[in-house]
């Protein structure tokens, strides 16, 4: 058994300190209260990708909404939509994440053409792209809409640099593909359509692939109100200390930031409190600024700086605020940070011309003092403990714990907070007037924010309004007064309106006998499974060919002979007196007939392959169709996704980036463990039918021991969590950011830290070797 070494001769043996831990009498700097490996949330919840189990894909397809509101989709067909926008004259604009913004005459119009192609400005790739957008409230009078994105250069260089991936050097989590936001005014022409893009804002160095641009509104002041995060990693605690390439301080571009001083990295969200003479940045903010000019306005708390971006701050030390919203009739901010391992916030604020709320990320997540940058010892934190300044949230949930007292919404798999929306004051009926709706994409839930006494949101009386939606990433209300919402995983526009119509829509079912068989073959169909909740009589249509048209029968029951060999999809429609509708479809396949769908094949790698970060894998694959054989390079799209689990098998999910083609390579990226890499196929053929093809890619791991002498110490790693004397699996090659408290206090001694093993300082970057490694902290009485 070792023990302490001392400065003062005086011996503390490991069970004195033991003792001490136990009795609760030994504060760790920064560790005392963590949560323990497996009790937090998943980190790093992706918004736009959160994959859900089998369970939760189930309940997806069964949305519920209250009763007296129909849920319906209304514009189908869309690429990655991340973002939709009203106008007043009733245009829709919708932009996806690649940069392409489309825009329909009505939400109903069923046609659309492309407002603006910025696809060659905008980085898409992990959680960065086109994800802002707003239109003028004096629209068309003022013909302007905004966007924001991830603009694809660093700063000071042209787009596209780095034209969707990230080619390792330098690696997406490694050194990090550098890039920027930016914020451009699109000036409606004669045609309808936009001309040149105006920049209004850029900046926002980010060096990461996540917490990137976020949120564009207007307030009732006129006012353009935007978001977005700090651009660090997700994997550790990023202060600078990887060449710091948006080259904050007090080092340059390309120099590695120490400890105490540092103030890069996540610490970007705290850049208005830098020393006088240091440039602030916009990352981790919320920022206000005219829309005719982009600089801040009159009443923002740093109006009289002399740093023009810092003119624009409203609100800083945000994590990720993927979504806001402005309440009517007040410039009060509701703002959603969506959070690391322990808290997803939301927080709100009145714009205060004296003072600029911080709400504390890195240095707190919710209303807590973050374990691992406290026990870091970095001043920017350390003085904001000392002050006690950071601006707590009004509500804040995290893995596996309830929302509202009634929440049903699945838990387990993380949180994402993905949008904030205020009804009007007419349209719904009590007690939704004027209410906060917001929503979380991984929980593909909605609620409902009451009111107290005074009509304003209360924290307190929140309950679920919606469940099983399916990836919603913005909630807005728009035409009618309906909520709408963007559904990335669907690529749909979907809306949730009130209708008082006792009349409920029916369900069609479809029977049929055989379903296969040779030609020619004789198919019964029966539709008399088919319900309506009101009981009314059913009208029946028939579309027994498959030509998309409903005049084959009228009857409940049909009869169909399909001569020749073919695959076929009939269908059933049936409407109520009410004119309300729904169809069913089913499969009859004659002689064996393919699918019309495609057939991809994955040939390489094999599922067998064990990668590790940083490691450069190729994949080749092809596909074939009955109607056009092999099918062209063109035809094929390739997907690479970071699945990250939780211990109970529930996953969340990050695209990577995609390809075009029948070959490419890809570098493994970094990410905490357990988490493993998907690749999907999808070919198209040339009638448009689409079939996909995933394989899991697990990596290599490794066991990492981390010990303290005296034993009993924990150390803080990356997001694991706490460790004590305790041995964590980890992708081989990653990052991982370890912390050692730097004193202890185990009356009547004081321990301060000593050295690692291998003389490295408290706080350190160790990237997981091939072989088991034990990692040792020691320490002396001061």
């Amino acid at each position: 058994m070792s023990f302490l070494r001392t400065k003062s001769r005086t011996r503390l043996t490991p069970l004195a300190v033991l003792a001490a831990l136990v009795l609760g009498t030994t504060m760790l700097t920064g560790v005392v209260g963590a949560a323990a490996p497996g009790q937090v949330r998943m980190p790093d919840e992706s918004v736009f990708y959160p994959q859900r189990d089998n369970a939760q894909r189930a309940a997806a397809a069964a949305v519920t909404v209250p009763t007296g509101f129909q849920h319906e989709t209304v514009i189908s067909g869309l690429t990655e939509p991340t973002v939709v926008a009203f106008a007043p004259d009733g245009k829709t604009f919708i932009g996806d994440k690649s940069g392409v913004i489309r825009v329909w005459d009505k939400v109903d119009a069923g046609t659309s053409k492309v407002f603006a192609d910025l696809s060659k400005e905008v980085f898409n790739g992990w959680d960065r792209g086109l994800i802002g957008l707003a239109v003028h409230p004096k629209f068309p009078q003022e013909p302007y809409v905004y966007a924001l994105y991830t603009h694809d250069a660093p700063p000071g260089e042209t787009a596209p640099k780095w034209n969707d991936q990230c080619p390792s050097p330098p690696g997406y989590t490694e050194d990090g593909c550098v890039v920027t936001n930016r914020i451009v005014k699109l000036t409606m022409g004669q045609d309808g359509v936009a001309g040149q893009p105006e920049t209004l804002v850029s900046g926002w160095c980010q060096q990461y692939p996540s917490h990137s641009a976020d949120t564009l509104a207007f307030g009732p002041d006129g006012a353009l109100y935007a978001s977005a995060g700090e651009g660090a990693s997700f994997n550790f605690a990023d202060y600078g200390q990887q060449k710091n390439p948006c080259a904050d301080p007090p080092g340059g571009a390309g120099t590695n930031l120490t400890i105490p001083d540092a103030r890069g990295g996540s610490l970007r969200a705290q850049s208005p409190r830098r020393p006088d003479g240091e440039s602030a940045v916009l990352n981790g903010t919320v920022i206000r600024i005219d829309p005719a000019t982009g600089k801040g306005v009159a009443g923002n708390p740093y109006a009289s700086s002399t740093d023009e971006n810092k003119q624009r701050i409203l609100a800083y030390g945000l994590r990720n605020p993927f979504r806001f919203a402005v309440r009517p009739q007040t410039n009060e901010v509701w703002v959603g940070d969506v959070g690391e391992m322990r808290a997803d916030e939301i927080n709100r604020f009145t714009p205060d011309p004296a003072k600029a709320p911080n709400f504390g990320w890195p240095c707190f997540e919710g209303k807590d003092a973050h374990p691992g940058w406290q026990a870091a010892g970095l001043a920017m934190c350390d003085s904001l403990y000392a002050q006690g300044g950071d601006h707590k949230p009004a509500l804040q949930y995290t893995n596996g714990a309830k929302v509202s007292p009634d929440d049903t919404c699945p838990s387990t798999s993380g949180a994402s907070l993905s949008g904030f929306a205020f009804a009007d004051d007419k349209t719904l009926p009590e007690p939704y007037r004027n209410s906060l709706f917001f929503s979380d994409s991984t929980r593909g839930c909605v609620w409902v924010m009451g009111k107290d006494a005074n009509g304003a949101p209360d924290p307190a009386k929140v309950t679920t309004f919606a469940s099983g939606l399916s990836v919603p990433v913005q909630l807005e209300f728009g035409p009618g007064g309906a909520l709408y919402y963007v559904s990335l995983d669907t690529g749909e526009l979907r809306r949730i309106a009130y209708d008082n119509d006792p009349n409920a829509e029916p369900k069609a079912v479809i029977k049929a006998n055989p379903t296969a068989g040779r030609s020619p073959l004789l198919v019964t169909f029966d539709g008399r499974g088919s319900t309506d909740p009101n009981g009314d009589k059913l009208r029946y249509e028939w579309d027994l060919d498959g030509d998309g048209k409903f005049d084959d029968s009228r009857l409940p029951m049909a009869v169909w002979v399909y001569p020749k060999k073919e695959f076929v999809r009939p269908a059933l429609k049936v409407t109520d007196p009410g004119g309300k509708s729904s169809i069913a479809k089913i499969d009859i396949v004659v002689d064996n007939a393919p699918a019309p769908e495609p057939t991809p094949v994955i040939d390489t790698p094999g599922t067998d392959l064990r990668w590790h970060v940083g490691q450069k894998v190729s994949f080749a694959g092809k596909a074939t169709d009955a109607k056009d054989g092999t099918l062209p390079a063109s035809a094929l799209t390739w997907k690479l996704t970071m699945r990250h689990c939780a211990g109970d098998g529930n996953c969340h999910s990050h695209d990577i980036e995609t390809f075009t083609g029948t070959s490419g390579e890809f570098t493994a990226p970094d990410h905490p463990y357990p988490s493993h890499l998907e690749l999907t196929l999808t070919a198209k053929d040339s009638d448009g039918n689409v079939s996909s093809k995933t394989i899991e890619l697990q990596p290599k791991t490794v066991d990492l021991t981390f010990k303290s002498d005296p034993p009993g110490i924990g150390v803080t790693v990356s997001n694991y969590g706490v460790v004590t004397d305790s041995t964590i699996k980890v992708i081989v090659g990653s990052a991982l950011s370890v912390s050692a408290a730097g004193k202890i206090e185990v009356p009547p001694y004081v321990l301060v830290f000593d050295k690692w093993d291998d003389g490295a300082g408290a706080s350190r970057i160790i990237k997981a070797p091939e072989q088991p490694a034990t990692y040792t902290v020691h320490y002396v009485i001061n």
